[in-house]
């Protein structure tokens, strides 16, 4: 099994609330936790208002089925998500 972990740190410049961030960064529970291979959580700036971090771990048979995933991930949120990405980083476990 392969497994990768999926960083992305979010910019949100002018979000005023937490709804509003919830509302920006559209669910990415619901589009992304029910693949099988996805696990995915918010796992930083928890109380920033203006900045998010998500977290994905990608398990797939083989090295470049992960790295494919992990892309599509970064493709669908760079035109889904209401914001801008500052930082990707990817950690091969």
């Amino acid at each position: 099994m392969n497994i990768a972990v999926l960083t992305i740190q979010f910019s949100l410049p002018g979000c005023a609330s937490l709804k509003e961030k919830r509302q920006r960064m559209g669910g990415l529970h619901e589009r992304f936790g029910r693949t099988p291979a996805i696990a995915v959580c918010e796992s930083g700036h928890l109380d920033r208002l203006e900045s998010s971090e998500w977290s994905f771990v990608v398990l797939a048979t083989s090295p470049q089925k992960v790295e494919s995933i992990c892309s599509e991930i970064e493709d669908k949120l760079q035109r889904t998500v209401d914001g801008r990405v500052l930082e990707v980083s990817r950690e091969l476990l």
